[in-house]
């Protein structure tokens, strides 16, 4: 499938605005008249037929803006504080400016527990659907005002669903089964190098099948993760949105936002940007396993056992295990680890972490005195697990 076949079959489009292509470089604010032109380029969408969700930054960017502050402040209240003032101030700009073009729009703050727990998870769709039957265009971002997983340091000990809009609007397009994620950022897209730093590098105009060690090589030359002054992410948090939206059945693509008219332009089959194309899609439960939950626990299993899940379709029995980290419940999901500690597949969990530390290594005819209320024999089935590579 190439760049103009995605591009028709396209439907339901999820845009993800950054904040260093929405506010002005020397910090004063919007750059109003790249914003306005983001509104007509995605109002013309709306009227074209297309369902479009929004999800744009620059709330704290505006409040550190109204409160006259020299720069973004380190401290999380203070943070929180800006997103506050600057929230209602970015929602009017957008409500005005759609509004004049006949575009009805919605505002949607998400937290981390309205993808970690599985019935707000479902009630999200379920409104966001309405909204796009109503032909409103939902703009989403995080409730930084309440939310602390994307605005606290790095190096936190858990993974988080999203600590970044560049991994909530992957998670989002794979909530709503959207066709394609547009990206578009203070960069023409991927290089083979980071462009600030070494003038021989080359735009990448497509990657088929993004693996871990691909990316890992596109992070090691120049190291484009830092991001900027103005935003939070960087280079490697749009590759992970671009990894969660392609294993979830979702095109995306990766664009410069400083282009004049970018999504006309994204949308024209002209080769802006890098585009990803989309993997079979997994299925809704699995997606919510896979990439929506907050994971705090592990299992560490021999090479048996990964063999087993990856090739043989297998569900995880407690002789595969070999290691268990953290505190979990039944019910819970955990991440799954080989032996080099690289996490490869997520899932379900029927046995608390104290029950599966009692039968870890054990055969499933060695469990039945050892736990009580013995429900499975597996600590994972197979419709409970989702592959990640």
């Amino acid at each position: 499938m190439d760049r103009n076949q995605i591009l028709d079959r396209s439907v339901r489009v999820v845009i993800k605005l950054g904040t260093a292509v929405l506010m002005r470089e020397d910090g004063g604010g919007i750059a109003l008249s790249r914003f306005y032109s983001f509104v007509e380029d995605i109002a013309s969408l709306v009227h074209s037929g297309k369902e479009v969700l929004l999800v744009t930054s620059g709330a704290v960017g505006l409040g550190v803006r109204k409160l006259g502050l020299p720069k973004r402040p380190k401290e999380l209240p203070a943070k929180q504080a800006c997103a506050a003032v600057g929230q209602g101030r970015l929602m009017a700009l957008y409500s005005d400016a759609f509004s004049a073009l006949d575009v009805i729009t919605a505002q949607v703050l998400l937290t981390e527990d309205d993808f970690a727990n599985r019935k707000r998870y479902l009630n999200l769709r379920s409104t966001i659907s309405e909204l796009l039957r109503m032909k409103a265009l939902p703009i989403i971002n995080e409730n930084d005002t309440v939310a602390t997983a994307e605005l606290e340091a790095d190096g936190q000990p858990r993974k988080v669903n999203f600590g970044d809009n560049d991994k909530l609007s992957a998670l989002v397009a794979s909530k709503v089964e959207a066709d394609l994620l547009v990206i578009l950022t203070d960069v023409e897209g991927v290089y083979t190098a980071d462009p600030r730093h070494d003038k021989s590098a080359e735009l990448i105009h497509q990657i088929d099948n993004l693996t871990p060690e691909m990316e890992a090589q596109l992070l090691g030359k120049g190291k484009p993760g830092a991001g900027t002054d103005l935003g939070r992410g960087g280079m490697k948090t749009k590759l992970d949105a671009a990894r969660v939206a392609t294993q979830s059945g979702c095109a995306t693509i990766i664009a410069g936002g400083k282009e004049p008219g970018i999504i006309s332009k994204v949308f024209s089959g002209k080769e802006y940007g890098t585009l990803f194309l989309p993997k079979h899609g997994m299925a809704g439960k699995l997606r919510w396993i896979a990439f929506a939950t907050t994971v705090s626990s592990y299992l560490v299993v021999n090479e048996g056992a990964r063999d087993a899940l990856l090739k043989r379709k297998a569900s995880l029995l407690p002789a595969g295990i070999v290691e268990v980290r953290g505190h979990f419940d039944r019910g819970d999901v955990v991440s799954i680890l080989d032996p080099g500690g690289k996490e490869f597949a997520r899932g379900i969990v029927n046995y608390s972490s104290e029950e599966t530390q009692k039968i870890s290594g054990k055969h499933s005819e060695e469990m039945e005195h050892m736990i009580d209320h013995r429900n499975y024999d597996a600590i994972i089935t197979r419709d409970n697990l989702a592959i990640l590579e």
